[in-house]
């Protein structure tokens, strides 16, 4: 894990007393809530409906047990006692008080934490696949690259202001974790033919009101010259995003205008102009970013644990837990465990300060002092020894932690909704609630497989509907609250924006309507196929037949 120098540690605690001095003045009434609006967002802090929420960063979604034990204390001194994982590998903090915001920016800066550019028309989190430096299918660790990008664009002049924010996924795996393809960049580590590490690069994808899948504006970028070819991306985005409306001011809306090969001869022409030399990171600034991602502490063990494997053979449970949120890792000996966050009647994406300090522990212990926040709005272990699994999903079990759900019908992505956020049109925590409570048995999740559920509480799709197998969109319908289905999405390598199924359903009919999608997906998939195969197999007309019959 990249570790703060002296540099970034004065700079945080420079920021925090300037934020302090500006809440003493809105405190104080000398500045307006128009006035400080723009200083409250710069340092991550938005008013919602009830309470001022504190969005903190995570870099490409790491954290080591220091930082999350902190984040607990947090939880359980300014907050409710929880947090919320965001699908920008972030946290949120719900209930904080203005008088509180600089105290915590504070608590954060001591563990190399901070606030800033989770809002703003800036350069945002960058995220990163939740498995780097684990899974054996990477070609690069994209930690490193993500890494990179935060020191470049961290307050960085040119990109501070915007005409939107702007959003960058890095992904080094061919799966597709990060879901690149529906960021404003995505970047995808692939070898040249030289055998050289390089980038694919994506532009223009993005969810909202008008969704876009990124195109690939160049099939191959020597690493050494990620920054200025980002540069000139900017740059023509600068130069022509609109400025004079807000729904159309996302990069994806310039590409899709301007045309990606009219884009790309843009950004091609004004990278041209860019002193690469001084645009570009030196070799040797890169390998001491990289030095800090070097994994040299695995032990050399056999590939497979004897006392795993009796412990799995005597525990149905842990052998559920195995199948469905471990995956294999790169090292003999070790595994990639997923935890949990959407235990059945939870609301997704929250853990609480008891269950951060108990990943904590489990990360110190277990995985090499190493935790992440997927976009999916889970945690992972990326570094645990097969022969410490039964211990870890013992403890797991024992905070709550321990549902074997991931990427089944209840692993279900949702935004706070209307039960927080000012923007939101519907509440999406009951209705993903209602729907994970329909497949609390365990043997009907594994029957259905792979589901990916996603609920919005308004078009600003927080909870990436768009790209779901099945999507679901909360909108007003003359004060009441409906709900869209979309079938056929998908964020990962195969990445499509869903269709709408149909009319809206009323709240109390959504849960029923996805049970019988379920029901229709069973009843005509062939063999194993997944959901969305099947949907792309058969198309909509058979799953509107199940919903529309059953809801009138």
């Amino acid at each position: 894990m990249y570790q703060y120098d002296v540099i970034d540690r004065e700079f945080l605690t420079d920021r925090t007393n300037e934020f302090r001095h500006q809440v003493a003045r809105r405190l104080a009434g000398d500045l307006t809530e128009d006035q400080f609006k723009p200083l409250r967002l710069m340092n991550g802090l938005y008013l919602q409906l009830h309470a001022y929420m504190l969005r903190v960063a995570i870099p490409y979604g790491s954290l080591n047990s220091r930082q999350a034990r902190r984040l607990a204390w947090i939880a359980r001194t300014y907050d409710k006692g929880y947090g919320h994982m965001t699908t920008r590998q972030n946290i949120q903090f719900n209930w904080i008080k203005l008088k509180d915001a600089p105290d915590i920016l504070d608590a954060l800066a001591e563990v190399d934490l901070h606030a800033i550019q989770t809002s703003g028309n800036c350069i945002r989190n960058t995220t990163a696949d939740p498995y780097a430096g684990a899974t054996a299918e990477e070609i690069d660790d994209p930690r490193v690259w993500c890494e990179v990008i935060r020191q470049w664009s961290t307050l960085h002049p040119e990109f501070s202001f915007l005409p939107r924010k702007f959003k960058i996924a890095v992904t080094g795996a061919l799966t597709d974790r990060a879901a690149v393809k529906v960021h404003d960049i995505g970047l995808i580590l692939r070898n040249g033919r030289d055998g050289q590490a390089g980038f694919e690069v994506i532009v223009g994808g993005g969810q909202g009101r008008t969704p876009y899948v990124g195109q690939t504006i160049r099939s191959y970028l020597p690493t050494q010259h990620l920054l200025s070819y980002l540069e000139a991306i900017l740059r023509v985005y600068n130069r022509h995003g609109r400025r004079d409306n807000i729904y159309k001011a996302r990069i994806k809306i310039l590409v899709a205008a301007l045309g990606a090969e009219e884009f790309a001869r843009q950004v091609e022409e004004e990278w041209g102009k860019i002193n690469a030399e001084r645009a570009d990171l030196p070799a040797a600034e890169l390998a001491r970013i990289r030095a800090a991602f070097a994994q040299t502490n695995f032990e050399t063990l056999p590939a497979v644990s004897e006392a795993f494997e009796t412990a799995r053979a005597s525990s149905s449970s842990l052998a559920r837990f195995v199948r469905n949120n471990v995956k294999p890792h790169k090292q003999p000996g070790y595994a990639i465990v997923e935890v949990s966050l959407k235990a059945i009647g939870q609301t997704p994406g929250d853990a609480t300060a008891d269950q951060l300090d108990v990943v904590a522990d489990l990360a110190e212990r277990y995985s090499l002092d190493d935790l992440r926040v997927t976009h999916a709005q889970n945690l992972v272990l990326p570094h645990v020894k097969l022969g410490d699994l039964a211990a870890v999903h013992a403890a797991l079990e024992a905070a709550g932690l321990a549902t074997p759900n991931i990427d089944l019908a209840s692993d279900i992505i949702a935004c706070p909704g209307l039960d927080y956020c000012a923007l939101a049109n519907a509440r999406a925590i009951p209705i993903a609630q209602d729907i994970a409570r329909k497949f609390a048995d365990p043997d009907r999740a594994e029957k259905v497989g792979e589901l990916k559920i996603k609920i919005s509480g308004c078009i600003n799709a927080c909870g990436h509907h768009h790209v779901a197998h099945i999507g679901i969109l909360g909108v007003d319908k003359k004060g009441e609250e409906f709900y869209q289905l979309s079938l056929g999405g998908s964020g990962a390598e195969d990445a499509s924006i869903g269709k709408i199924l149909g009319p809206g359903l009323s709240a109390d009919k959504v849960a029923p309507a996805i049970d019988s999608l379920v029901d229709a997906y069973l009843n005509i998939r062939t063999g194993e196929e997944r959901f969305l195969d099947t949907y792309r197999r058969v198309g909509l007309e058979p799953f509107k037949e199940a919903v529309y019959a059953q809801a009138d």
